[in-house]
């Protein structure tokens, strides 16, 4: 699954890592008590701590905590009962500070690791290294005013995790599948909506390249990439980019770079800070963060279960294919609506009735599931009908359809339109006499051995009942009439 990049001088491997932003389900800010919601009027959830008047002291959200040491433990990672609150030093605009209150060596939690999911079937584990709490600094707004930038200061304040991978990517699908999978657990979690448009998950995605089997190169990080689109178009600018410069005996110098998803290329920003250069030192107005085992089990013992953990159920006790497993589970409320159709069904049948009927007509009227005119029970009542043999499967689709665009029942549409399949043997005989009546010819050549005529009658007998006698039924009984 690695990317390789064919140089004139040989083949360069490309090197991954990530540095994802999370934005915490919480309602307030970490030390503060203004809200964290998205979308508000510039500047009007701005408390005197978020603005930095003098004398203000942080008060740590213990609702961020909780959240962070969840989604540690959806990570399997460690969780540190000590760590410690730092101030990271620099100045910026929007950062009215002058520090932004992070963790540095201390973090909240330790070593994890992510299955990721990739296309051919195949999975891989790619290593956590930390994740830990911080503020959001403000926002610089440069289109408000020709000559003059404005700053919004509503996320100032506004509690990440800051989630850190080992450099354990090859390429920029597996960068993609790991962060579609790190936003799928944490929406499981309820720790973070993974809205990336709306900058409630950023990436900062670290490059670098170098030949197979030969220790890491320098790197680039692109900084805050909100999509995974631009992320992956990044991936292969920048790695590109670099086995150029490599390749024409040049070097490549440890920066920061910005993607312009307009130009599709990466431009340099500045040159990469090292830790000192931010003066690191513990926050004089914060004690550390300690808690007991206790704290760390009542969190644990509330987790849902995840992704990985419900493939695993559907395919081995449901019976689902991994691939059918793998697209009901990415999604939580997808994973949701297929257990509430399943329920007490043929689990097999709803799968097919959630991925194939319904998310091709989502997929065909631009809806997400939570807009769709059909429920989970409707569609359940539907897949009765068909297992009881009310209605074929042929007629289901249909029904499927007017269900879809009128948000009536199916078995309202049934009854309304007369659908209802035909197992009454007496109407189907019938039906059978009047077909056997009009093909003599073909009943004989059929009888002569001709076995693939069976199709044919078939097809003429559904023809004359409209499609809506049982095909069992009309298979026993046509059988009969054929061979006698």
């Amino acid at each position: 699954m690695g990317m390789i990049i064919e140089g004139a001088t040989g083949d360069w491997e490309v090197v991954i890592g990530l540095e994802v932003h999370a934005q915490v389900t919480t309602a307030s800010k970490l030390f503060s008590g203004a809200s964290a919601a998205y979308g508000a009027a510039p500047n009007s959830q701005v408390s005197f701590i978020d603005a930095a008047m003098p004398g203000m002291l942080p008060v740590i959200n213990g609702h961020a905590v909780e959240q962070a040491v969840r989604t540690g433990l959806g990570l399997k990672a460690q969780i540190n009962k000590y760590s410690v609150f730092d101030r990271k030093n620099y100045f910026y605009a929007d950062l009215p500070q002058g520090y932004q209150i992070s963790q540095y060596l201390q973090p909240i939690v330790g070593k994890g690791v992510i299955t990721i999911d990739l296309k051919n079937g195949e999975t891989r584990e790619i290593g956590i290294t930390r994740l830990h709490l911080e503020q959001d600094a403000g926002k610089s707004l440069h289109d408000q005013h020709p000559n003059q930038t404005f700053v919004d200061l509503n996320r100032s304040g506004v509690p990440l995790m800051e989630i850190v991978s080992e450099p354990d990517m090859r390429s920029p699908e597996e960068a993609a599948a790991y962060v579609k999978k790190l936003r799928s657990i944490l929406r499981y979690l309820g720790t973070c909506d993974g809205n990336m448009e709306e900058g409630s998950m950023r990436a900062d995605v670290n490059v670098s390249v170098r030949r197979i089997g030969e220790g890491y190169g320098t790197r680039c990080e692109m900084k805050n990439i909100n999509s995974i689109r631009f992320m992956q178009q990044a991936i292969i600018y920048e790695a590109n980019r670099q086995v150029d410069i490599l390749e024409s005996g040049g070097t490549v110098d440890q920066e920061t770079r910005l993607y312009d998803p307009d130009k599709g290329e990466t431009r340099s920003m500045r040159s990469k800070e090292e830790a000192h250069d931010y003066r690191y030192f513990p926050d004089p107005d914060l004690l550390p963060l300690e808690f007991d085992d206790a704290f760390i089990e009542r969190i644990r013992a509330e987790l849902p279960e995840l992704p990985d953990d419900k493939k695993a159920r559907f395919i081995n006790e449901l019976g689902l294919s991994a691939y059918d497993a793998g697209v009901l589970v990415a999604e939580k409320e997808v994973a949701d609506y297929f257990e509430a159709v399943a329920a007490g069904r043929d689990a097999k049948l709803a799968a097919n009735w959630v991925i194939g009927e319904l998310f091709g007509q989502l997929n065909r009227t631009g809806k997400d599931l939570a807009e769709s005119p059909v429920g989970a029970a409707a569609l359940g009542e539907l897949i009765d009908l068909i297992k009881d043999g009310t209605i074929s499967n042929r007629i289901a689709k249909e029904v499927f359809e007017e269900m879809f665009e009128t948000g009536k029942a199916a078995k309202a549409i049934v009854e309304e339109k007369g659908l209802k399949q035909v197992s009454d043997s007496g109407a189907i005989e019938a039906a059978i006499d009047a077909v056997i009546a009009a093909n003599p010819d073909k009943v004989a050549e059929y009888r002569s051995g001709k076995d693939k005529l069976f199709g044919f009658f078939m097809g003429q007998v559904m023809k004359e009942t409209q499609g809506k006698a049982n095909p069992g039924v009309v298979t026993d009984v046509l059988k009969a009439k054929l061979n006698g």
